[in-house]
């Protein structure tokens, strides 16, 4: 069955590399084209929709209802003063927007946008709507998000301040944890497509999409590209509630723009990925395939791959507008302790799975072992657990922290009251405000007292 795979994928990528020089300058004009025609509309509809959920306006000055918000606000960054850091380390410091911004545009290349086969015509020349594949393609993407992630890394060194270089390791330790939890849910989709080819892997949801065979991995791979996009609620590398901007604080005009560039790129970069991967690519709903048969033929696949990726994009201002930023030990402690078990315990089922039924178990019986075998798990978790528990409670809960006095400051460190202790009153001033109203006796020993304390 893999060898079957295998071959399948081959034969898909020999309509690859035989176009012209002209049809591939004009595929590459379009992916460049599309790629920032989207992040412009993404950047007004983030507005317009997160000023919707907020009952704000949003933009609606520049173009009919402000459509042309952004391509106002790129014309206002570049006649800005472009700023460049004394203290920073110049040649590092402009080339790392660069780095950020360039290896964004690269993964659009290998997505495809339609049928492998020449199913369109350009100018009288048949060809497919893809610009190039490759046996490796998705490696090919994530190696170039991983690429413009340093751009990231070296702008927070370069700039020569705190607050950046605490931006850039942010954003170090962010791209090595989701990068792995990302990686173990897309291991799962080449095990059940028996290729990395992106064309190949769409040809193979033609019977169900990755999103419902696959769901733990498609879940596991919603979290991980927010976290790898450095999108809020994970938008820790620029955090501006403690870090200023992170890591680009010290920037201004023109190299801040690339920065806000590549961060929409490389949101629709892994919407675009996540879409081929999980959501059929370029094929129609199942409502529209079932009933019509030129659904997925001439230039329709474009259709339902632009609405699939307007998703996907909804999806990541939805959340920046609903989801508060999380702590960075919570953030770190969702990847390596959440995502990355789950995640490896996830794609052994799924490898069982492809075992056995190449191994000619039936259905039937591979649901009933895998069932039987997640239920010992949940069974023995929930049971080691409960002894926990039972081992971690107190034979008396309160009793002996009871009779013990409180003290704030034990081992030098203010500590909280443990259970059953009371903080002890808070000493307050007594009011003066009827200090004045009230009689003082002459010569008394209340009212000496009463002077002396005033």
């Amino acid at each position: 069955m893999n060898a079957a795979l295998g071959q399948l994928a081959a034969e898909d990528l020999s309509v690859f590399g035989t176009d012209p020089w002209w049809l591939i300058a004009i595929k590459a004009v379009f992916c460049f084209a599309f790629l920032m025609g989207t992040v412009i509309l993404s950047i007004v509809m983030e507005r317009k929709i997160v000023g919707w959920m907020q009952l704000r306006i949003g933009p609606n000055r520049h173009g009919p209802w402000g459509m042309l918000q952004s391509l106002a606000d790129a014309i206002k960054l570049m006649l800005k003063e472009d700023i460049v850091v004394k203290g920073s380390d110049k040649f590092v410091y402009l080339l790392a927007p660069i780095v950020g911004a360039v290896p964004a545009f690269m993964a659009i290349a290998v997505i495809p946008f339609g049928p492998a086969g020449n199913e369109i015509s350009v100018f009288g020349t048949r060809t497919a709507m893809q610009l190039t594949d490759m046996p490796v393609a998705v490696l090919y993407i994530l190696a170039t998000s991983s690429i413009a992630a340093y751009g990231v890394v070296l702008a927070g060194w370069s700039s020569g301040s705190t607050y950046p270089l605490l931006g850039g390791v942010r954003a170090t330790a962010q791209v090595i944890s989701y990068e792995i939890a990302m990686g173990l849910s897309l291991a799962a989709v080449f095990l059940y497509s028996g290729s990395m080819s992106t064309s190949a892997i769409v040809g193979e949801q033609a019977s169900g999409w990755f999103a419902w065979l696959l769901p733990v991995s498609f879940l596991i791979y919603l979290v991980s590209m927010v976290g790898e996009a450095h999108r809020a609620p994970f938008d820790m590398p620029e955090s501006e509630g403690d870090l200023v901007a992170g890591f680009q604080t010290e920037y201004s005009s023109i190299k801040f723009a690339m920065f806000m560039l590549t961060e929409y790129i490389h949101v629709v970069t892994v919407s675009a990925l996540g879409v081929t991967l999980f959501l059929g690519g370029w094929r129609a709903p199942a409502p529209i395939s079932t009933v019509w048969a030129g659904a997925n033929h001439g230039w329709w696949p474009l259709l339902w791959f632009s609405a699939k990726l307007a998703v996907l994009i909804f999806f990541f201002i939805w959340i920046r507008g609903t989801l508060p930023r999380v702590r960075y030990d919570q953030f770190m402690k969702l990847g390596w302790k959440v995502l990355i078990p789950i995640a490896l315990v996830w794609l052994m089922l799924v490898a069982t799975v492809r075992a056995m039924r190449n191994e000619g178990w039936n259905y039937s019986e591979v649901v009933y072992w895998v069932a039987g075998v997640v239920l010992a798990l949940l069974l023995i978790t929930f049971l080691v657990d409960s002894f926990r528990g039972r081992k971690e409670e107190p034979d008396d809960p309160g009793g002996a922290a009871a009779d013990q006095p409180f003290d704030p400051m034990a081992g030098g460190f203010p500590v909280p009251p443990l259970p059953g202790q009371t903080l002890p009153p808070v000493p307050r001033r007594p009011s003066r405000a009827g200090r004045g109203r009230e009689p003082v006796g002459a010569g008394t020993s209340e009212g000496t007292s009463e002077r002396e304390g005033a």
